[in-house]
């Protein structure tokens, strides 16, 4: 067996190098304060930041969250404090916890996204910028940006035009559309340096005594163990058109089992979700058993295991 002092971890998106290949999924972690209780955040790959808008966000009315065969719905409609409160207050605080921060923006329109990459430019300290477009594109009666290859395109332009060529992009995708390579193909040309496959997809529960929808915003994010083949099969589709993009997988991963899934179709590295609300410490048991389950196949390095399901 590989010796595990010489197994290599380290992952990369854009110019930046990672030393795990767990990172937090955003939404599922907030800012990392409450995992820090249990571990290091030095221990993550990166802790991803709940989606930030420009101006505080109450979220959608309750209830809003579900609970579904192997996974949950949420509708909590991206609530957060605004781009000022968290600069002042969540950035310091993974600055000086020495977590490496990939700070994931959210907006109705593209210049909302515009100005909150002119914000996030000028801060020191941080390793990356997930992009969420899986966000209703107000100026187009609601679409969500990432449903449009043209609108798909224009946010990340705008993104990279604003934060400089520093700082990785990362595209958050949504697979609720009928080609999810076609909008992989655009956000790349547009300069997204990396992919998060995948966002949650919609669903609706009904509860059948009061005979109305569950949540009380009608439709929710489906995550969780239930999304994980949908997941797998988006990552192996764009890395069969895009092997050279790094792609950061994620949708019900639980188990290093899960991860290698994923990274066997296509990923560089994973994000943990929904399985932190049932174990805290379950990105760290995914960050050891993936170590473990590589070198049980011969694999010196987390690089040399993605993609190898393309392998003929």
């Amino acid at each position: 067996m590989i010796d595990p002092s010489n197994f290599d971890m380290r992952v990369k998106f854009g110019h930046k190098y990672f030393d795990s290949p767990v990172f937090t999924a955003s939404g599922c972690a907030g800012s990392g304060k409450e995992l820090s209780q249990f571990f290091s955040l030095t221990e993550l790959g990166a802790v991803v930041t709940k989606s930030i808008a420009l101006k505080p966000r109450s979220g959608r009315p309750t209830p809003r969250m579900a609970e579904t065969p192997s996974g949950m719905l949420n509708s909590i409609g991206l609530q957060g404090p605004g781009i000022d409160q968290f600069l002042e207050d969540d950035i310091p605080w993974l600055v000086a916890n020495q977590a490496r921060i990939i700070v994931s923006i959210s907006g109705e329109t593209v210049d909302d996204y515009a100005s909150l990459a002119r914000r996030l430019r000028v801060v020191p300290g941080l390793s990356g910028i997930e992009v969420n477009i899986s966000c209703p594109n107000v100026e187009n009666r609601g679409l969500v940006f990432a449903c449009d290859p043209v609108a798909s395109r224009d946010v990340i332009e705008a993104v990279r035009r604003n934060i400089g060529g520093e700082l990785p992009i990362i595209a958050k995708l949504s697979p609720d559309v009928t080609d999810i390579v076609e909008i992989a193909g655009e956000v790349i040309s547009a300069g997204a340096d990396g992919l998060a496959l995948i966002n949650t997809l919609l669903g609706m529960v009904i509860d059948i005594d009061k005979q109305r929808p569950k949540l009380a915003g009608k439709t929710g994010g489906l995550s969780g163990p239930a999304i994980r083949p949908v997941a797998v099969r988006a990552i192996y589709q764009v890395h069969s058109k895009f092997k050279n993009v790094p792609i950061l997988g994620m949708g019900g991963v639980t188990s290093g089992k899960d991860a290698l899934e994923m990274i066997f179709a296509g990923a560089s590295a994973v994000s943990v979700g929904t399985a932190n609300f049932g174990n805290p410490t379950a990105a760290i048991k995914v960050k050891r058993e993936i170590r473990e389950l590589l070198m049980e196949r011969g694999f010196n390095s987390i690089s040399e295991a993605v993609g190898v399901a393309h392998n003929e």
